[in-house]
């Protein structure tokens, strides 16, 4: 037995004794085979159809590379992928994957669906020029192979996922990200295709459904938001085409309206800064459509539940103040002092309850505000660069641009 990777994951006598298990239940052949698709182990009989007919196999379509390239596909989907192979036999593969390693895979079968007829058998002979005696004996062989109804092998496809996908913790985790994302996709193209059919095709940009959404995010109705969400990128998408730089200028414009709903619903503003300068961040490392989408959804989701899980402080008033102020007076050269006398306590006290708080200090707190009101100056406005500097209360150009990128990973001009 060859060393693999996949044993350094997973305990070998564990999966050994999982798929031994698999089959005297089931009755099927299973088997572990690599990240190459050569076979590690085995458990159950093989079948002489396959082992006939891989003869005839030209050199570009080895089981191997169907095996790997179905794994491929299950990754995607984030589920046990059941496909038809070159001899028109069954299977079902589930991957095992690590931090977005793919390890190998579990693989079952052959079997078939509904009994073999010559229908079966000539399709693949006309397919790889099988002669007629080979056909006549793959005719013989084909009766061996266990029929399973197609209502059986859905649920046979389950327990794969059932008994595999808690075997690596990252697994699961990754194939219920893809199933999302699937899902996701599936829900656009919808709202796509129903553009497309409109009569007459509008070209204003929807701001009724984007309220729609800002409404179900301030409600806390997660599901009905991401709903809206894949409508307004659907429309995008069909009325801008696929730009990725256009689709982000819409996500930031976004982000920001999520952010002002989200801190009017009630969620902690410092979070909720800190939620968008991140996303801002992770943007810039995003490079396809299908990412960027569910990294808005996402967002969706974090900027709602935000809002309904934030527990006040037992200072909450002091602070609810302290940020009125700044809020009012961030374009100003005020300090700690000036906050701290506002609400009527010592500088040193207010400097702990508000880190205590607000998670971040007195002065990340007012840059945060003040590259948030740049944000939108940028987005808005001509002015220059160092006149919103000065008017969102920072002293010159430079520190501006060096506490911009801090926050959002970009300078002002690539903002902008």
């Amino acid at each position: 037995m060859k060393e693999t990777y996949l044993y350094s994951i997973v305990e070998e006598q564990q999966l050994s004794e999982m798929l031994e298990t698999f089959e005297a239940c089931i009755g099927l052949q299973i088997q572990i085979i690599d990240e190459h698709g050569s076979i590690l182990k085995s458990y159950g009989t093989s079948s002489n159809y396959c082992a006939l007919f891989r003869k005839f196999l030209p050199a570009g379509e080895s089981c191997q590379q169907l095996h790997i390239s179905a794994s491929r596909q299950a990754v995607d989907m984030g589920e046990s992928y059941i496909f038809s192979c070159h001899a028109n036999l069954n299977h079902i593969v589930f991957p095992l994957s690590n931090h977005g390693r793919f390890l190998g895979s579990i693989l079952v079968g052959p079997f078939l669906m509904e009994p073999p007829d010559t229908l079966m058998i000539s399709d693949a002979g006309k397919r790889y020029h099988l002669p007629p005696d080979v056909l006549l004996e793959l005719y013989e062989e084909a009766a061996q192979i266990k029929v399973i109804p197609p209502a059986t092998v859905t649920q046979i496809s389950k327990l794969l996922y059932f008994m595999f996908s808690n075997l690596i913790t990252d697994t699961r985790q990754q194939f219920i990200i893809n199933q999302r994302k699937l899902h996701q996709q599936s829900r656009i193209s919808e709202s796509i295709q129903r553009y497309k059919l409109q009569t007459p095709v509008t070209n204003s940009y929807p701001l009724e459904m984007e309220k729609a959404l800002i409404t179900k995010v301030k409600t806390g109705n997660v599901s009905e938001a991401k709903g809206i969400l894949n409508d307004l990128l659907g429309y995008v998408l069909f009325s801008e085409g696929s730009s990725l730089d256009i689709l982000k200028s819409r996500a930031i414009e976004l982000c920001a309206l999520l952010s002002r709903a989200a801190i009017e619903g009630g969620a902690a503003t410092d979070s909720i800064l800190k939620l968008n300068n991140q996303f801002l961040k992770t943007l810039q490392e995003i490079t396809t459509l299908d990412a960027l989408c569910f990294k808005l959804q996402e967002t969706v989701e974090v900027f709602t539940e935000s809002m309904f899980n934030y527990k006040p402080h037992k200072n909450n008033d002091v602070i609810r103040r302290a940020i009125s102020y700044i809020s009012k007076n961030y374009q100003t050269g005020i300090t700690l002092n000036d906050v701290a006398k506002h609400v009527h306590l010592n500088p040193a006290y207010f400097s702990t309850i508000f880190k205590q708080s607000c998670g971040s200090s007195f002065k990340e707190y007012l840059n945060m505000v003040r590259i948030e009101e740049s944000k939108r100056l940028l987005a808005n406005t001509d002015y220059s660069v160092i006149d919103i500097a000065i008017a969102t209360g920072f002293e010159d150009q430079s520190y501006f641009s060096k506490v911009f990128k801090k926050y959002t990973g970009l300078t002002p001009k690539q903002y902008r």
